[in-house]
């Protein structure tokens, strides 16, 4: 694995002249963020050397190098599911190549569910912890200690600062936004009525398909991280509708400006 970083790695500072210190991963239907940046360069994910290839609607699959309010930042145009059949180090690859480049902050956003009955759809949810229920752990395996320690602490896997400001901004705009636990699940089905029912049970506030594997890591190389989710659906027993992927894909570019 750190032969491919280190190659990967290479490829992309051959290419671009730049050190961003931020890294932006942007879920379903919400990579129109890049249209805001200053973009110097991009490359589509099949160009890169080692890079998974995004295969869901909603992920352009591009890889931007550029500046976002006077930041240099890295931003991924779509990102990889356990669910697309990648190992969870194949998911989380892109993280471990940000952190090489040298970012010392991620931020994470996507579409989830909510769990939460005080939810509205399009609301926003900023993560303040999260409960894995994928059944594989991308630090699994040998530890490369010039990656991380063997057994990184999750106590706060989110940035209590980055948090606080988040929510200062949110504030400030008038958004509707709640802070919560998000349960992350493999997919690609969405849940079933007791499934809703177990996950409001055990603390969560939204489920989604992505976020954690990317946060582990990321915590696992030390990076600050960020996570925001648009509720695009709601999964409360008594107001359970069929959820469709287009559906969520809506939702979250309609909500995408906040």
């Amino acid at each position: 694995m750190l032969k491919h970083i280190q190659e990967t790695t290479d490829f992309i500072q051959h290419h671009v002249n730049s050190s961003p210190a931020i890294g932006i991963i942007l879920g379903s239907g919400l990579g129109g963020l890049v249209k805001e940046m200053k973009i110097q360069h991009s490359f589509k994910y099949s160009e890169i050397p080692h890079f998974p290839v995004s295969t869901v609607e909603g992920h352009e699959g591009r890889l931007i190098f550029g500046e976002l309010a006077g930041k240099q930042i890295i931003a991924m145009q779509g990102r990889f599911h356990y669910y697309e059949g990648y190992s969870m180090q194949e998911v989380t690859f892109p993280v471990r190549v940000m952190q090489c480049l040298g970012i010392t902050k991620l931020l994470l956003s996507n579409a989830s569910g909510g769990v939460n009955p005080s939810f509205q759809i399009g609301d926003l949810m900023i993560l303040e912890d999260h409960i894995n229920l994928m059944p594989d752990n991308p630090l699994r395996g040998k530890n490369e200690s010039k990656l991380g320690p063997r057994f990184p602490d999750m106590g706060a896997p989110y940035d209590h600062e980055l948090i606080r400001l988040a929510k200062e901004i949110g504030s400030k705009h008038g958004y509707r936004v709640h802070s919560g636990v998000y349960a992350g699940v493999s997919g690609p089905t969405f849940e079933t009525r007791a499934e809703y029912r177990y996950l409001r049970t055990i603390g969560a506030d939204a489920v989604g398909m992505s976020t954690v594997p990317e946060v582990i890591v990321a915590r696992h190389g030390n990076l600050a991280c960020f996570a925001i989710s648009i509720i695009t659906d709601l999964g409360f027993p008594e107001t359970l509708s069929q959820v469709t992927h287009e559906e969520v894909i809506r939702v979250a570019t309609q909500a995408e400006v906040k």
